[in-house]
C-alpha cells in the first residue's frame, strides 16, 4: 500500500527561505502545509504561489504550532520540516526505502541534520524526531524545546537534511530576543535559584565552550569565534531577562 506524506512547515517571516523548504520536498510530498505564525512579510505568498497550503494561526509556542499542523494532514505519514532546512534528493530516496520495509512496531523516524552557519558547512550534525506515523502521533508538549509523544519507537534516516541556520547576525538577535521571553518565562516557572554574577559567567562560558570546541566552530576561523560569542550573547539576553523578572 502507498504510504502518502504530508509535509508540515512551520514559519513566521521567513520569505527569505520557505520557498527553498517547499521545493526541496517536492517530490516527496502528497502536500504541503504551512503553518504560519502571523508573518508581517511575505512568507505567506511566496509559500502559496509556491504550491503550498498556508494556514494563518497567531503564534503562541512551537508545540502549539506543531500540533495544529497536524489537524490539517491528510497523509499517512507526517514530516515536519522547518523553513530554514532543505531536504535532499538523497535523503527522499532513504526514507521512501526504509518507509516501504518499516517494522511493525516503528512510528517514526529520527532525522540527521547537516549544519550550515552563515551559508558555511560547520562539519556539525544532529538528531531530531520529525517523522511519524500520522496516528501514531499523540502530541507535542513544550514551549520552546518542544519534544512529540508517540505511541511506538522511532528509527533514524541515514541520509540528512541540511540546515541553514544563523544567515544574518540581525534575524539572529531579534530571534533571540523573541525566544529569551518564553525560555525566561519557563525558568520562572521552575524556580530557577536566584541570578547571580557567578551564574552568568558560567552559563556564558559554558554556551560559548560548547559552540566553539563541542560543535567544532574552532574550525571555522572567524565564522566560528564569531558563532561562538554569539552563543554566550544569546544566553546572556535569556538569563538577564530571568534576572530581570526575579527582581519583580
Amino acid at each position: 500500500m502507498e504510504n502518502k506524506i504530508s509535509v508540515l512547515i512551520i514559519a513566521k517571516n521567513d520569505e527569505d527561505v520557505i520557498e527553498k523548504a517547499i521545493m526541496s520536498v517536492k517530490d516527496l510530498a502528497d502536500e504541503i502545509v504551512v503553518v504560519d505564525g502571523g508573518s508581517s512579510d511575505k512568507t505567506i505568498e511566496v509559500a502559496e504561489k509556491a504550491g503550498a497550503k498556508v494556514v494563518k494561526n497567531e503564534f503562541k509556542n512551537f508545540a502549539d504550532q506543531r500540533n495544529l499542523a497536524a489537524t490539517f494532514a491528510h497523509g499517512d505519514w507526517i514530516f515536519y520540516l522547518d523553513s530554514d532546512e532543505r531536504a535532499t534528493p538523497e535523503f527522499i530516496k532513504d526514507l521512501r526505502s526504509r518507509m516501504s520495509d518499516v517494522e511493525d512496531d516503528t512510528v517514526g523516524f529520527y532525522v540527521r541534520r547537516k549544519t550550515f552557519f552563515y551559508g558555511k558547512d560547520w562539519g556539525f550534525s544532529d538528531r531530531v524526531e520529525r517523522i511519524f506515523k500520522k496516528d501514531k502521533l499523540k502530541e507535542w508538549r513544550g514551549i520552546v524545546h518542544e519534544t512529540p509523544e508517540v505511541d511506538g519507537h522511532l528509527e533514524t534516516i541515514n541520509e540528512p537534511i541540511l540546515h541553514y541556520t544563523h544567515r544574518e547576525l540581525s534575524d539572529m538577535v531579534k530571534k533571540t530576543n523573541e525566544w529569551s521571553e518564553y525560555e525566561a518565562d519557563l525558568r520562572l516557572r521552575s524556580n530557577h535559584p536566584k541570578m547571580s554574577l557567578w551564574r552568568f559567567l558560567r552559563v556564558m562560558m559554558t554556551a560559548f565552550i560548547g559552540s566553539y570546541f563541542g560543535q567544532g566552530g574552532w574550525k571555522n576561523g572567524t565564522a566560528g569565534m564569531v558563532e561562538g560569542i554569539y552563543q554566550a550573547f544569546s544566553i546572556f539576553i535569556t538569563y538577564a531577562k530571568l534576572w530581570e523578572r526575579q527582581q519583580k
